[in-house]
């Protein structure tokens, strides 16, 4: 369907493309300088000491997670994510505590203290932030202080956001935040996504398991290298990290388009039987709209309601399952945690179309058709 209106998509311009075309017919093309000048640019925007690049999102999860958890730490985290969140922490060999939502889809940070509070024997908290949104930055620092837990923000639909006076990737209140570039993402490099930090000891870590876990230092011949740990190969390239550069230069610009989207769909909804997730936020970068519909208070079938809309042309997305709804994490013996925010969350959230390249037309044919169908 040529006029198809998918829930995200890149915005690629001609700056884009001519900087990848230069570094094709540059000396590097896997990594080389720009790979450096990026992870200097994203620290710079974040407010972070280091920055690591790596292949894509999950590798950075991955690597953050061999680097901060040991085999059988318990970790809290958010069933209102992406799978890699929670493979991440069992990749490590360790193992994800479940823990509800609040109303505006991130993890209840009140419950993760009760949860800290009955079991001293938790290592860790992964927050998300959800569409955008970040988490508390003071209740962070406060369970950081009082608990000492290690704490993981998964910023992959935040870069850009801003909280409490904290900058998402800044990791104030935290050991270690992350990033993805998809191209459904606030911004892109094809595939690809970083990790900050203001740990020297941690990013030096980051960047022998990046690299095969391989050493070299400069008392060694000048072919001779050391596999001193078990490392992955998750280099990104100079192609990308061009891409990534010029994106990032247009980052703030992508966000007041997102910010202007949410705001006139807040409106348009107003009154009516579909809710916004949350109260428009300045500081979100809105990765995600999602509003809230009772379908069975309406006596609609969701998955009909699902399909009509992609018949229409409307491409909205739902985010996400229960991670511990999974199949496999149902064989690990997880899905019956008490969860009924996120259960209800579940039953009602849709995703709607939002990327800075969403005409005012094209929006206001996702609010009629949406009202329409309602």
């Amino acid at each position: 369907m040529s006029d198809f209106i998918p829930y995200g998509r890149q915005s690629i311009d001609q700056s884009d493309i001519d900087v990848v075309i230069e570094t094709l017919q540059s000396d590097y093309l896997t990594t080389g300088p720009k790979v450096k000048a990026f992870e200097e640019a994203i620290a710079n925007y974040c407010g972070a000491k280091y920055c690591v690049a790596v292949s894509n999102g999950t590798a950075a999860l991955h690597l953050a997670s061999l680097a901060l958890l040991q085999e059988g730490d318990l970790v809290l985290t958010t069933p209102n994510t992406f799978l890699a969140t929670a493979n991440s922490i069992l990749y490590a060999r360790a193992k994800p505590l479940f823990i509800d939502i609040c109303e505006d889809g991130n993890i209840d940070l009140d419950l993760c203290e009760e949860a800290l509070k009955q079991n001293p024997a938790i290592k860790a908290l992964y927050g998300v932030s959800f569409s955008g949104k970040m988490l508390d930055q003071k209740r962070l620092q406060k369970l950081k202080e009082r608990y000492g837990i290690i704490i993981l923000e998964d910023n992959a639909h935040a870069i850009g956001a801003t909280r409490d006076g904290v900058k998402a990737g800044s990791c104030q209140n935290s050991d270690a935040s992350i990033f993805s570039f998809h191209p459904v993402k606030n911004m892109t490099t094809g595939e690809g996504g970083v990790i900050t930090t203001n740990d020297k000891a941690l990013y030096e870590k980051l960047l022998v398991l990046r690299n095969h876990g391989m050493v070299k230092t400069t008392d060694m011949k000048p072919w001779e290298y050391e596999m001193q740990s078990l490392g992955f190969n998750y280099r990104i390239t100079d192609i990308q990290c061009a891409l990534g550069l010029s994106q990032l230069k247009k980052l703030d610009a992508f966000l007041t388009k997102r910010r202007a989207i949410a705001r006139r769909y807040e409106e348009a909804f107003e009154g009516s039987s579909v809710k916004v997730l949350y109260p428009f936020d300045e500081g979100s970068a809105y990765h995600l709209f999602v509003v809230l519909i009772d379908f069975d208070k309406l006596g609609i079938d969701k998955a009909l309601f699902f399909k009509t809309l992609h018949q229409r042309g409307i491409g909205v997305q739902l985010h996400y399952i229960p991670v511990n709804k999974q199949p496999y994490y149902q064989n690990l013996g997880y899905g019956d945690e008490k969860i009924p925010v996120m259960e209800r969350y579940y039953q009602q959230a849709l995703s709607l179309p939002i990327y800075p390249d969403l005409s005012e037309s094209e929006q206001q044919r996702v609010i009629n058709t949406l009202k329409d169908l309602v």
